[in-house]
Parts: structure tokens; C-alpha cells; sequence
């Protein structure tokens, strides 16, 4: 049982803030604009389903596939922490985000989207890299090689892990569900400053990890010349 909700503990406290579904719930709702209620349930259940399988995916199956095509984590860290970056910097500079929650609020029209162009937003971007990112699925494959190799160990290990995976993805569901109550609290104003804020640390978030991979690398490469 120890090992169990050891196990099941480590994913969501390893995983959340790297998420940070809180924070980017005012990113993706400036990305969405307006959503008819059943539309936006549909898009954050879709999203974290997204999320449930690439968590999974990165967790049990993401070190083999590194290490089949020859990429380190320090690659994917360096690759995506220029995505996410990338992303943030647009944001903090998109003045348009401002006149769109401007326009959501004072508008009654609620947006409807069709099944084919939420089944294809839903994945990209907002379930990758807006909420699981690099950084995210680093740390998932590093939580996958240190599954325990004994049969019985790896069974309770591997349980618990999919638990922790699914208690993450619901967190992010409700986060996501429940954005538009946070953006109503909020207001206007504080709508756009905490957008503003939440981009600022997505750029910062970018950085922070292109250059943990950055920095894995130059210590590999003075590895290899010294000895």
C-alpha cells in the first residue's frame, strides 16, 4: 500500500505545476473566444482525454520512443521550450486578446463549433503545448524509467501511476470547465492583466526549459572531451 499511493502521489505532485491549469485557464480562454455551454464542456472533455493519453503514452511508452528515433530528453526540452516560448511571446503581444475578451463580455452571441474543428483544435494547440508541454512529458518519461523492474512491484507501480495520470487530467477538466466563472470573478480588467501575467510565465516557462536541456547537453558535451 506504501508503494501504491507513493506511486499514485508522485504523478499529480510531479505533473500540476508543470501544467499549471489554473494559470493557463485565461490563455485558453482568450484562444477559444466565446463558447456556447455545451460547446465548452465538450472542448474541455475533450482536451483532457487528449491529455489522459499522452500523459499515459509519455509515462509507459515514451522512453522507448526516445530512444528508438535517438532523441534525448535534453532534445525535447531544448524543442519544446522554444514552442512554448514561441507561443507565449504571441500572446503577450497579440493586442487583439484584449479587444476579444472585450467583445466576449459585452456580447450575447455564444460561438458553436463543428465536431471535426473541436476534434482538431482540442489536440492542437490547447491540449499540446498550451497543457501538456514539454516539460510535462519530460518529466512523465522520467517517471516512466523509474518503474520498479520486479512483476508484482511494476503492477501496483504501473495502477497507481494511471490513477495519478487520471486525477491530473480531471483536475485540468475542471479548471477548463469551470474557466468562464473564473473570468467572470475576475472581470474585464483583471481578465486581461492575469492573460497578460499567465503569458508573461509561459515565455519565462519556455526559456526555463530550453535551457535545462540546454545545459543537460554542455554537460555532455564536456563529458565527452574530458574523458
Amino acid at each position: 500500500m506504501i508503494v501504491f499511493f507513493k506511486a499514485f502521489l508522485v504523478v499529480p505532485v510531479a505533473m500540476l505545476p508543470l501544467v499549471n491549469p489554473i494559470a493557463i485557464a485565461p490563455i485558453y480562454l482568450s484562444m477559444t473566444g466565446p463558447l456556447d455551454p455545451v460547446t465548452a464542456r465538450r472542448l474541455a472533455k475533450r482536451i483532457a482525454i487528449n491529455c489522459f493519453f499522452m500523459l499515459m503514452g509519455a509515462v509507459f511508452v515514451g522512453s522507448y520512443v526516445l530512444d528508438f528515433f535517438g532523441i534525448s530528453i535534453s532534445i525535447v526540452r531544448v524543442a519544446g521550450g522554444i514552442v512554448v516560448g514561441m507561443a507565449g511571446w504571441k500572446l503577450l503581444n497579440d493586442q487583439s486578446q484584449d479587444k476579444l475578451r472585450s467583445s466576449v463580455a459585452a456580447s450575447s452571441h455564444a460561438g458553436q463549433w463543428t465536431k471535426e474543428e473541436l476534434q482538431r483544435r482540442s489536440f492542437y494547440p490547447f491540449s499540446f503545448p498550451l497543457t501538456v508541454g514539454p516539460g510535462t512529458i519530460a518529466a512523465s518519461v522520467t517517471i516512466g524509467t523509474q518503474m520498479p523492474h520486479k512483476p508484482i512491484d511494476w503492477l501496483v507501480t504501473s495502477l497507481a501511476s494511471a490513477l495519478g495520470v487520471l486525477a491530473t487530467t480531471l483536475v485540468i477538466y475542471f479548471c477548463y470547465r469551470f474557466a468562464h466563472k473564473m473570468e467572470r470573478f475576475l472581470g474585464d480588467v483583471g481578465g486581461i492583466v492575469l492573460l497578460r501575467l499567465s503569458a508573461f510565465i509561459l515565455v519565462c516557462l519556455g526559456i526555463a526549459i530550453s535551457w535545462a536541456g540546454i545545459s543537460e547537453l554542455i554537460k555532455d558535451l564536456v563529458t565527452e572531451l574530458v574523458s
